[in-house]
């Protein structure tokens, strides 16, 4: 799940990734919360119509992480 991001390679790139910090930083029941946030975030973000092709993608890689966690 970690060497792979949707839309860019910004954070692919990074030693530590961003939702790797969160985890060390929070609770379990913390960044869990964190993973379900952003992915209605990326699910809100649209304008009229259809959410963009990548915000659907970006929420799911979110909520991917959400059930890895879960398993």
């Amino acid at each position: 799940m970690n060497d792979r991001q949707v839309d860019g390679t910004h954070y692919v790139a990074l030693a530590i990734q961003p939702w790797e910090a969160m985890a060390a930083w929070m609770t379990p029941e913390e960044f869990r919360g964190y993973l379900l946030g952003n992915a209605i975030k990326y699910l809100a973000r649209r304008k009229p119509g259809v959410p963009r092709r990548t915000d659907l993608q970006k929420a799911a890689h979110y909520l991917e992480k959400l059930i890895e966690l879960t398993e």
